[in-house]
């Protein structure tokens, strides 16, 4: 099953396992089940500390469980873990093997602390990139907590269970039979839900911090560039973030970071904060901002509210929070989001197998989501305001190649058509008649475009028709202390590598403010 070289890492990996444990399947005579077969047996080939048991009776076939006799550990696959879950499978086998996590202390007492029996169920594609954070967090959570249980399904092999709990998005996440949850969620997200007080405990550490010299708002590429350049100044440093890593965790494929040939989100939102982390940098995680209060004159802080009551003060703010996607903003739309309604094709394109969907939006973006979903459903309708797509001539020919693609141009979606419980079609005005048609189908997958992550900051800086933050050649906003960087802002071109540039000037230009104030 596993290839030489990934056998000899895997054996490197396993040495790390220090309580012995064994693998116990739930196999028949399928196909899927002898793959899975042939990945345990490599796997119990690896290490003296694993034995392997296919004698379980699990109801979902294929599957296995990682069992320590020592201790109550709940921790399952039902699948074949491979594509972007292979890393979850080698972190469950170490974790359950007794070696330990990097989680914070703080965070295991809070985990080891939940009281209650807690059965999460977690659906998942091998080709999401947003699917592995939460079954790692998961099983850690499991491993951790002997009331928690956490099982990985792989939702295009149990397509029964995917039709019967109308699940048109992964991850999606089951608490005791209920929905818990929806996206990329981490442990500390998770635990947020789980855990009700611990909002207002956050809020109180907030306001217990004494004042930054430098408050990041955001932790995408931006604001990550900004804190590690304010804290290599050797000045007090802070990032509050909704969630760090922003939009990036959310990209696949990056292939322009310069110096980098070729990476994912994640894993570039990963090696951003383990950067910041090697510095003397305070970040708050699940912060959302909600106010921006300036300093009424100058040599006074600055405040930043929060949404959960806290509030933090600085000498100088960078603001760095990104940008979300766009939403065609029309009747259906938030009542079928995640029923049909998706943002992410290479997330949830695998649980639209052999049916119909549509691409909003013909840039860049929409041409290669409808290429590659045209490789997976059975036809992929694409609607184009204008009277012609923008993206590169090169992807427009791939598309147009393809015998399961329609092409429609001078189209305005005007409505999510379902039938209460998912989408079932769209409607389309002709820019060209004005008139209406519709279009049966299963999935609609919105490309197009971002929208500022600037609500939170009306009536205070200066923004931009568009909703950008106005912001000059140094970086400083329309208030003094104040800087923006990023796709916040109205720097052309989104662009990682802008933004890390961005992100950079603007904390150079608040410690260059920071020196002349004093």
């Amino acid at each position: 099953m596993l290839d030489a070289n990934l056998k000899t890492q895997l054996k490197a990996y396993l040495e790390k396992v220090t309580q012995p444990f064994e693998i116990v399947a739930s196999l028949d005579d399928g196909a899927k089940s002898q793959e899975l077969l042939a990945l345990l047996n490599d796997i119990n080939s690896l290490s003296e500390k694993i034995t392997l048991n296919t004698a379980g009776r699990d109801a979902r076939v294929p599957s296995f469980a990682l069992v320590r006799h020592d201790r109550d550990v709940n921790v399952r696959f039902a699948g074949l873990p491979m594509g972007h879950e292979f890393t979850s499978l080698v972190l469950a086998l170490l974790q359950v093997g007794g070696h330990p996590s990097k989680l914070s202390a703080e965070l295991i007492e809070q985990i080891q602390s939940l009281e209650g029996e807690f059965h999460f169920e977690t659906y998942y594609s091998l080709s999401c990139q947003n699917c592995p954070d939460v079954v790692q967090a998961l099983n850690l959570m499991a491993v951790l907590n002997p009331a928690i249980r956490h099982v990985a399904i792989d939702g295009a092999l149990f397509q029964d269970e995917v039709e019967a709990r109308q699940i048109m998005s992964v991850p999606s996440i089951y608490l005791n039979g209920e929905p818990f949850g929806a996206g990329r969620m981490g442990v500390e997200e998770i635990l947020a839900k789980l855990d009700t007080g611990s909002a207002s405990r956050d809020a109180e550490k907030l306001k217990a911090k004494s004042a930054f010299d430098v408050l990041v708002v955001g932790g995408g590429p931006a604001g990550a560039s900004a804190a590690i350049y304010a804290a290599r100044k050797g000045i007090r440093t802070g990032v509050a973030a909704e969630r760090f890593g922003g939009q990036v965790l959310d990209t696949m494929a990056i292939e322009n970071f310069i110096s980098v040939a070729e990476t994912e989100g994640p894993k570039l939102a990963r090696a951003l904060e383990e950067h910041v982390r090697q510095y003397e940098v305070d970040i708050m995680n699940l912060q959302r901002a909600s106010k921006l209060i300036p300093a009424e004159r100058e040599g006074d802080l600055h405040t930043v509210q929060f949404d959960n009551g806290g509030e933090l003060k600085a000498k100088t703010v960078i603001l760095a929070t990104g940008a979300r996607w766009r939403e065609m903003n029309v009747p259906g739309e938030q009542e079928y989001r995640g029923r049909g309604v998706a943002y992410c094709p290479h997330c949830d394109g695998p649980l639209f197998k052999g049916k119909r969907v549509a691409v909003i939006g013909g840039g860049n973006s929409g041409v290669e989501a409808a290429i590659d979903l045209a490789g997976i459903v059975a036809h992929v309708t694409l609607l184009e305001f204008g009277e012609q797509m923008r993206a590169d001539a090169v992807l427009q020919n791939k598309l147009r190649s393809l015998p399961n693609v329609t092409i429609i141009t001078m189209a305005q979606t005007t409505e999510v058509k379902g039938d209460g419980q998912k989408v079932t079609g769209l409607v389309y005005k002709d820019r060209h008649t004005d008139q209406s048609h519709s279009v049966e189908l299963e999935g609609i997958f919105v490309q197009i475009g971002l929208l500022p992550n600037s609500d939170w900051l009306k009536g205070t800086v200066e923004l931009s028709r568009f909703g950008e933050i106005i912001v000059d050649a140094k970086g400083q906003t329309s208030i003094p202390g104040v800087f923006g960087a990023g796709d916040v802002t109205t720097v052309p071109y989104k662009q990682i590598v802008i933004a890390v540039g961005e992100g950079a000037k603007a904390s150079l230009s608040a410690f260059d403010h920071l020196i002349r104030q004093s």
